[in-house]
């Protein structure tokens, strides 16, 4: 029985490895993954369906065979139903909203299942890893599609409200039961992710992502094949995630968390050892994701969903589509903008384009304006997106801290040391440079603890151990610069300031190289994603280098201490005020639109059962009422 050899193989893996069989698991269907996508490649260009098919069957042998997620894959699939179906037939601007609610609420109660229902068994894989990057792939569909929806109907709206990330992303027109599962159950990206928007793996299975390779480079003796070979690559990517894992297996003998709770850690170091040591402990806790995540993107790269452009002038293909971690950025990180922006980037783009600029209030000039509001609410999205136990809010709360103290010594006091530009540097500048990455990399040491551990208690007396040093220094931070004397200390600031020396430049205007009409065509013929549809769009380069998607939440600043009693009223103004942008100011009016669209989607939707049934049922030949149409006509 393969059942049995698969749990034969898994506990030797196991007993090789020192991972428990859980992990084992994760990783057999990570490194399967790799054969799998070689003979992926091979499936002809145009066999999409066969393609499709065979993305499903493998995700299949993975949950039933490997994963033994019995239960976990109808919670899978009963999200992506839900999604489906409310994206089909809920014609409501509330709709990608009620779909998101939907899925957090799902999410948050098998979380809470998880910790309080559950004893831990290192032998089961929790379906709550595989259900959260569920989540982004199905909330940024019905996102996408309701913007797609908006292209139909209101295309001035379209191009002056969505950014170039979203507008890339936006489906025009509701793909295929097929399509979808394979976007969904994508078999190198459904336990462990990265997570990607359902226009780029549209591109993938139409190999439309692939026309600019140069025909040199397609792959294929006898037949040539648009996905370009990419084993190298992937195999660099697959070395590294080994290193990390190595890395991980010998440090977690040194490095544990069990001592870090003991009091000999107190008793028997100095504060200062302490602090790199919890240090020491963070780069511990990372080293599981560099290497499932290094090794998962490897994974994507052989498939060729990694794939993001060809640059002829350099002759190199660029495979960073789905990247999701930027480790030497986060390693080397100065202060804590360029370490978020290096951590989890898929995450990133998921809460700013999905999350963040959707509760974001519009301007008279039809700008965002980001306020407090859409802060608290991707904050809160976050936090509960990763769970419910104790040590995940520490963490986040802790963090978005640390997060405005770090945007405070960035603005006051890096100008001591360098202008903006880095035309004008201090001598002293090496010196700022090592101070900000020991006080960033140490902060960092103990905000992720209790990510780790988890249990409030415990999370406390580790906290307690060091002093709190870390929200402490966050606190008196935001009380000099903040505070009754923050105006006072930044005007004593000012004159150590370095000045950017006056150049004057000429004028540069901007030239926009527009897409050829031949290819439009193809594409509006091919694609039912917006991408390379509009004029708007035609400021995206040839390959698409993601700078606007790397964009963290600048503007998540935590509350002003001057400010403080007001805040909660700002945020039921800024509430408010979103509901009537979004609403109107006719609550009745609107209440009765969004009824009617649930109703017409109820109607509509046992339409369609109605059909099947009749389609499956050998006495009834009743046609569907789209099909009798479409005959009359």
């Amino acid at each position: 029985m393969i059942v049995d050899k698969v749990d034969q193989f898994i506990g030797g893996f196991s007993s090789y490895s020192g991972l428990d069989e859980g992990q084992c698991r994760l990783l057999s269907c990570v490194f399967l993954s790799f054969p799998f996508s070689a003979i992926f490649k091979r499936i002809p260009d145009k066999h999409y369906k066969i393609k499709n098919y065979y993305i499903i069957c493998i995700s299949a042998f993975y949950i039933a065979v490997i994963l033994k997620l019995y239960t976990g894959v109808q919670v899978l699939f009963f999200n992506a139903l839900f999604t489906y179906i409310i994206t089909k037939y809920l014609h409501s601007k509330l709709m990608p909203w009620i779909n998101l609610i939907f899925l957090m609420l799902f999410l948050c109660i098998n979380h809470l299942h998880a910790q309080f229902f559950v004893e831990f068994d290192p032998t089961v894989v929790d379906i709550t890893g595989a259900q959260m990057v569920l989540v982004m792939k199905l909330s940024s569909f019905a996102w996408s599609y309701r913007d797609g929806d908006l292209y139909h109907k209101d295309l001035a709206r379209f191009n002056s409200e969505l950014n170039t990330f979203q507008k890339s992303r936006a489906i025009l027109k509701h793909p295929s039961f097929l399509s979808y599962m394979g976007y969904v159950f994508f078999y190198a990206t459904i336990v462990t992710g990265p997570s990607f928007d359902y226009a780029d793996y549209e591109r993938f299975i139409l190999t439309d992502m692939f026309v600019d390779v140069p025909e040199s480079k397609k792959p294929g003796r006898r037949r040539k094949r648009m996905i370009p070979k990419s084993g190298r690559v992937a195999l660099k990517k697959v070395i590294m995630g080994l290193f990390w894992a190595a890395l991980l297996i010998y440090s977690q003998a040194m490095i544990t968390q069990s001592y870090i709770l003991s009091n000999d850690f107190v008793n028997d170091n100095s504060f200062i050892f302490r602090i790199f040591y919890l240090w020491a402990f963070g780069f511990t806790l990372r080293l599981k994701y560099y290497c499932v995540w290094t090794i998962s993107e490897a994974g994507c790269i052989v498939a060729g969903i990694g794939y993001n452009g060809y640059d002829a002038e350099k002759d190199k293909f660029f495979w960073n589509r789905v990247q999701n971690i930027d480790i030497y950025a986060f390693e080397t990180g100065q202060n804590v903008h360029t370490c978020l922006e290096a951590w989890n980037m898929n995450t990133n783009k998921w809460l700013k384009n999905f999350v963040y600029l959707r509760t974001a209030k519009r301007t008279k000039e039809g700008k965002l304006k980001p306020s407090f509001f859409s802060t608290l609410i991707t904050f809160a999205t976050s936090a509960f997106w990763h769970g419910t136990m104790p040590g995940y809010y520490m963490t986040f709360i802790v963090g978005a801290f640390m997060q405005d103290a770090g945007k405070i010594y960035r603005r006051k006091i890096r100008p001591i040391f360098a202008t903006k530009s880095n035309k004008v540097v201090s001598k002293y500048k090496f010196f700022y440079d090592i101070v900000s990455y020991f006080v960033t990399q140490l902060a960092f040491g103990f905000v992720v603890a209790p990510f780790s551990i988890l249990d409030l208690k415990n999370s406390l007396f580790v906290w307690r151990s060091v002093y709190f040093y870390v929200p402490v220094g966050c606190l008196i931070t935001i009380f000099i610069f903040n505070g009754p004397y923050g105006k006072a200390v930044s005007k004593f600031l000012q004159q150590y300031y370095l000045q950017e020396p006056v150049v004057e430049e000429p004028p540069k205007s901007e030239v926009v190289t527009p897409i050829p009409t031949s290819r439009l065509q193809d594409l509006r013929s091919e694609f039912n994603s917006a991408s390379d549809l509009l004029s708007s769009l035609k400021e995206i380069p040839v390959f698409d280098d993601q700078k606007e998607l790397q964009e963290t939440l600048e503007s998540l600043d935590v509350m002003n201490l001057n400010n403080l009693k007001d805040n909660f009223y700002k945020i039921e103004k800024e509430y408010q005020e979103w509901i009537s942008e979004n609403g109107g100011k006719d609550n009745s009016s609107i209440d009765e639109k969004e009824v009617q669209a649930i109703r017409d989607a109820l109607t509509s939707f046992q339409s369609d059962i109605k059909y099947y049934l009749d389609q499956v049922t050998p006495a009834a030949l009743t046609e569907h009422p789209a099909v009798a149409e479409k005959k009359e006509d």
